[in-house]
């Protein structure tokens, strides 16, 4: 190696370690004056978490609070077993009878993957009936309190 090059590649050298230095020299000195303003280092510090404590089963005015289903008798099964998959408003939107409840549990059970309920099936239909009746559906009220008013041409 030439002195040429020996001499090129002290200064490359010298320079790499200028910048390193430069870089330690700066961020010393902000730190410094971050330390000034916050002398305990207390924005590093972890902040300590709060978990709020949710009581998942709580009734309130006869409600399950978290899936607004009534309080009755198998309420907790249907939560257990309803509720793992799918939202209870999809429950509370589908009003059935015994027949067409058990009709659509073989479905969720054949194409949805829904473990086999075993003694717990009577146990949610016996709940969704009772508490969920189906409704007859027909046509609308008959509209009534109405101020009906001439058009005018």
């Amino acid at each position: 190696m030439s002195e040429k090059e020996k001499l090129i590649r002290l200064v490359r050298v010298v320079h790499q370690l200028t910048i390193i230095a430069l870089v330690l020299v700066v961020s010393f000195g902000g730190f410094m004056i971050y330390y000034k303003a916050d002398p305990n280092l207390t924005a590093l510090k972890p902040k300590p978490q709060v978990v709020a404590v949710v009581d998942d089963n709580k009734i309130e005015n006869g409600i399950h609070v978290r899936t607004g289903l009534v309080e009755a008798e198998g309420l907790m099964t249907v939560v257990n077993n309803c509720t793992n998959c799918h939202s209870s408003k999809l429950i509370l939107q589908n009003r059935m009878n015994a027949e067409r409840w058990n009709a659509t549990i073989k479905w969720m059970q054949e194409t949805q993957n829904l473990w086999d309920l075993g003694d717990n099936q009577e146990i949610i239909v016996n709940y969704l009936v009772t508490n969920y009746p189906a409704k007859k559906k027909g046509r609308r009220e008959n509209l009534s309190n109405i101020e009906w008013y001439e058009l005018e041409d």
